[in-house]
């Protein structure tokens, strides 16, 4: 019987050479590593540096100041004419009533430039507050009533530290007896600063205090449902087709060459060809989400077909030969077998996809949705805009306010596309574990 000790090895003789080549090896080994860690490091600290960068500046977007002035809503001033109709009411001259409560303040203002620069610190959003609160409450008219009315971009900018106090006069957009009236309302505890839900709630406006995201979110909804309802089922049944049906032949692949080129195509060539297909031939309405999701669909179709066929190449052959050993169609094979296995990776790179229409500015240029839009479009044949172009036309706003609204709205497009991978994510692995 052998002895198990021979079969142990012995220690053997080890060149110098060779010690030296595997201590190489060896350092080759962790400087990779910590190459590698370094790459990682360098990238978080890229991001969170962005990150921060938005964040500062976008913030303040999310609150806004407002003064409370004592308003008397004079009936003579809303029935001017003595027509007591709604339509009367709701044109009713409501500026006048915050210059009178502005002068009834500030007594002692009476050269008509301080004026002009007094009524300057209420934002022009103002008076709509006011019809506003007339139109729901008509009982308010003929009283005094305490209300919290929106400031200027400046005053707003001013009371947020963007707009220093201790500079020359001539060098801020704050002129001195602004900062003293400004100080009086202070004084008064009629100033404070709250949460912004007209930034939500708002469509966009000329005046960045009132300026809005909630008409861009409602055309990017638009514009990313039509976007998915035709790229989706089309990506999807070609993905079926020219893996499972298609012959492989010539012409298959010139068909799967032009897809994986057409995947890699810069994004304002679509835009280009939504402007010559869908507004210059079908003649749809320029400035639509529904051209919008059409245009982005074309740019999205590639992305979907390539994962969708990388899904379903990844489902194992033997599947496929159960079924069909079983007397099930080819159809069927493929609907009722590959198909679910392979919905997981299809899904995601639907959502990827998805993800990058969103965040897509130039094809949208092309068609006209950088329109200056104030009214929230009610369907997808209404005039819109979306995010991305929002910001952009922000971006391109000379007002300092307007910056934090840019990066406001940034901050608000990461965060819907964060949850579009996290929601990517979820339903990869709710699949998985269907299996």
């Amino acid at each position: 019987m052998t002895d198990m000790s021979d079969l142990k090895p012995q220690n053997q003789w080890v060149s110098e050479e060779r010690k030296a080549g595997l201590g190489k090896r060896h350092r080759t080994e962790r400087r990779f590593k910590l190459l590698g860690l370094a790459a990682i490091f360098i990238a978080l600290a890229m991001l969170a540096t962005l990150f921060v960068s938005i964040a500062s500046k976008g913030y303040s977007a999310f609150v806004q100041t407002r003064f409370e002035l004592n308003v008397y809503f004079d009936e003579t001033v809303i029935y001017p004419n003595g027509d007591r109709s709604a339509q009367a009411l709701r044109g009713a001259s409501y500026v006048s009533l915050i210059r009178n409560a502005l002068r009834a303040e500030f007594p002692d203002v009476e050269t008509r430039k301080e004026l002009r620069s007094l009524f300057g610190i209420f934002s022009k959003g103002a008076s709509r507050q006011l019809r506003n609160m007339v139109m729901e409450k008509p009982s308010v008219i003929g009283t005094t009533t305490a209300t919290w009315l929106i400031a200027s971009d400046d005053m707003d900018m001013f009371n947020k530290g963007y707009i220093p106090r201790d500079v020359v006069e001539a060098d801020r957009r704050v002129k001195d007896n602004e900062i003293k009236w400004f100080d009086h309302l202070v004084e008064k505890g009629v100033v404070q600063k709250v949460f912004n839900w007209g930034f939500f709630s708002s469509g966009d406006s000329r005046e960045p205090e009132i300026a809005g995201i909630w008409g861009a979110m409602v055309g990017s909804f638009y514009t990313l449902l039509i976007t998915f309802v035709i790229a989706f089922p089309i990506g999807v049944m070609s993905a079926i087709y020219l893996e499972e049906f298609a012959p492989k032949n010539r012409i298959t692949d010139i068909i799967e060459v032009n897809i994986n080129n057409l995947a890699a195509v810069p994004s304002i060539v679509f835009g280009l060809l939504g402007m010559g297909l869908f507004l210059n031939v079908a003649h749809l309405p320029r400035s639509a989400s529904m051209v919008g999701g059409l245009t982005l669909a074309l740019m999205t179709l590639p992305i979907i077909i390539i994962s969708a066929r990388a899904s379903i190449r990844a489902v194992p052959d033997s599947i496929r030969h159960a079924a069909l050993g079983l007397g099930a169609s080819r159809q069927q094979t493929a609907f009722h077998h590959v198909l679910p296995q392979s919905m997981p990776g299809i899904l995601t790179g639907t959502i990827i996809g998805l993800s990058q229409a969103l965040g897509e500015t130039a094809p949208l240029l092309m068609i006209g949705m950088v329109a200056f839009i104030v009214d929230i479009p009610g369907n997808v044949t209404d005039p819109a805009t979306v995010l991305p172009v929002q910001i952009f036309l922000w971006a391109d706003s000379p007002e300092r306010a307007f910056v934090e609204k840019t990066s406001g709205a940034i901050l608000v497009l990461l965060v819907f596309l964060v949850f579009m991978n996290a929601l990517a994510v979820l339903l990869r692995r709710k699949f998985e574990r269907r299996k």
